[in-house]
């Protein structure tokens, strides 16, 4: 794993010209020199250009505390703070043997004022590790019925950390105690390293977590997958049913079907927690899906999936067919196919997709998967369980479109309602996921966390607005925001304006920008201010101010509010009993 932590080193020296600026700030009670090192090499394989802030060792606390120290003068976009279980056992030995079972209450209590102490001075994300397990072995196995051991107050930190977290819009953990888990000690933990150098764990185990903390990092930026594309004979079921039929795949918990069991399971629970699922299978469409309709050991349903693509066309093409039926960023899929000479052929002509190198074994493929970890999240809603119902709607919206005479008759039809309210307490937690998932509809692409967007909703320096849709297919649910800064007494600048994309092409932008100039008239505003900020995948929008109205001068687009036309279009705004 050496060789590893020197192809990391080679990487920071990369040229990062075009790559992503991210500023991040490193502590530890421990040397976090070669994990700042790791982070830049880690973050420029990724395409981010890192520049990291170490601080010096120890220094937690004294930084933490000082508003004017060098860690809030650097402005960190995000903040990572290593503890090492060695230092916890030291302060564990100091503590009153008697009071040792509050041990757990009074660390948790810290981090949880430093954490405060940092938001209420950052608008930094917190990247806080875990403890590793180690056991002091005092009591042997009999310290797990010991409340006051060693391992016993280890194991209610690293809880009391996640419940923290959870209630925290800005922590996020990083899950060092589970990195060892997957290493093993001996491979973690390198205790000449530690002596020498006070480094807490192997370098093997520091490029894991320089690994890890990237992936939570390109998380908040919004670059996060979104899509499993799976093939069927022999990934999803062993065997091909087109040769062996429904009654000889293998499938169900006997034998090595039981692997292929296991796997769907896996993918139903990606599926619940947002992560669209689709087939792309070189088959007939009816024998395709003929098991998913007829196998009772089938954990996975027709209706589980987002897109389901069967012919005989190369899957490269079926990919982009997938892809622009669902809306998304080629670099959003992940493509999962037992075949070698597939798995190359889309990564040779789709570089963008994530093609997993799948094992030979099938009882292997769900270990290794878990391991990619490719599915890191920085938020999670109601919305993003029914995501899939979502796009089932969208096919419904399809069918109907090719009927209609005209694409405004569809429009007309649809019967579409919008409902628009400020920012509450039931939706900023999907107005923060907007601003973080969303690339292609937003303008200026600033992302916000919960607390962010709970502060800007309490301030009266700000307008906000949320929308939902539904229409005679079902509700899309929230699908645009905007925030809308007042600058002196007749200029609103528009912060952020953010749409799915799944309602583009309705009329929802013209509604939208018909209610920003509602809210800035209601207010007492005479003019609206925007501004575009090109990134690589947010060019549909470069010409939607001009396309608005709006003039053009020095990067930035003004509107008077008393030359606006209305725009047309065919969403009825709520009134008190629509729903």
């Amino acid at each position: 794993m050496a060789n590893r932590f020197l192809q990391i080193k080679k990487s920071k020296r990369r040229d990062r010209t075009g790559f992503k600026s991210v500023r991040m700030a490193v502590m530890g009670d421990c040397a976090t020199q070669h994990l700042a090192e790791v982070l830049e090499g880690v973050g420029a394989e990724h395409s981010l250009d890192i520049e990291v802030f170490d601080a010096d060792y120890d220094q937690i606390d004294a930084l933490v505390l000082d508003r004017a120290s060098e860690l809030y003068a650097f402005s960190a976009d995000c903040i990572l703070i290593q503890n090492c279980v060695e230092k916890l056992y030291d302060r564990y030995l100091e503590y009153p043997s008697e009071k040792r079972g509050l041990f757990c209450e009074e660390v948790v209590g810290l981090m949880r004022s430093r954490w405060k102490r940092i938001g209420d001075t950052s608008r930094a994300m917190i990247i806080q590790t875990n403890y590793p397990e180690m056991d002091d072995r005092v009591f042997g196995d009999f310290a797990n019925e010991v409340p006051g051991s060693f391992i016993s107050q280890l194991r209610r930190i690293n809880v009391g950390l996640m419940d923290a977290a959870a209630a925290s819009s800005k922590v996020r953990i990083l899950d060092v105690c589970q990195i060892q888990s997957t290493m093993g000690r001996d491979c973690f933990f390198d205790p000449k390293l530690y002596c020498t150098s006070k480094i807490p764990c192997s370098l093997e185990a520091l490029c894991s977590i320089g690994e890890s903390a990237i992936r939570t990092v390109r998380a908040m930026l919004g670059e996060m997958k979104k899509c499993v594309i799976v093939d069927l004979d022999n990934t999803m079921w062993g065997g091909v049913i087109g040769d062996d039929g429904l009654s000889g795949i293998e499938i169900g918990d006997l034998g090595i079907g039981a692997a292929f069991v296991s796997l769907q399971k896996w993918l139903k629970e990606l599926k619940g927690r947002g992560i669209l699922l689709a087939v792309c299978s070189k088959n007939d469409l009816e024998t395709a899906q003929e098991p998913f309709e007829k196998h009772d050991e089938m954990v996975l349903k027709l209706d589980d999936f987002a897109a389901f693509v069967a012919n005989w066309e190369d899957k490269a093409s079926n990919i982009k067919a997938i892809q622009k039926e669902l809306n998304i960023g080629m670099d959003s899929l992940v493509f999962i196919d037992d075949n070698p000479f597939e798995r190359n052929a889309v990564r040779s002509l789709l570089p963008d997709v994530v093609v997993p190198e799948l094992p030979d074994d099938p009882a292997c493929y769900l270990p290794y998967l878990q391991f990619c970890d490719l599915f890191t999240a920085n938020a999670y809603s109601i919305e993003d369980k029914n995501r899939t119902e979502l796009y089932a709607a969208e096919r419904s919206r399809r069918i109907a479109e090719s009927q209609y005479q005209s694409y405004e008759d569809y429009l007309e039809g649809l019967c579409m309602i919008a409902a628009v309210e400020p920012f509450d307490e039931m939706s900023i937690p999907r107005v923060a996921q907007l601003t973080q998932r969303s690339n292609q509809f937003n303008l200026r692409t600033i992302r916000y966390s919960e607390a962010e967007i709970s502060a800007i909703a309490a301030s009266d320096d700000y307008l906000t607005a949320a929308f939902t849709l539904s229409d005679r297919f079902g509700d899309h649910g929230l699908i645009a925001l905007v925030i809308l800064e007042k600058r002196g007494l007749d200029e609103l600048f528009i912060d952020s304006l953010i749409m799915s994309c799944r309602v583009l092409k309705r009329g929802m932008e013209e509604f939208v920008m018909n209610k920003i100039v509602d809210l800035a008239r209601e207010h007492g505003f005479g003019r609206l201010v925007g501004e575009y900020i090109e990134t690589k995948k947010n060019k549909m929008v470069a010409e939607l101010y001009n396309n608005m109205g709006f003039t053009q001068s020095d990067g930035t687009y003004e509107l008077l509010l008393a030359d606006y036309a209305e725009k047309s279009t065919y969403i009825q705004e709520e009134e008190n009993g629509d729903r």
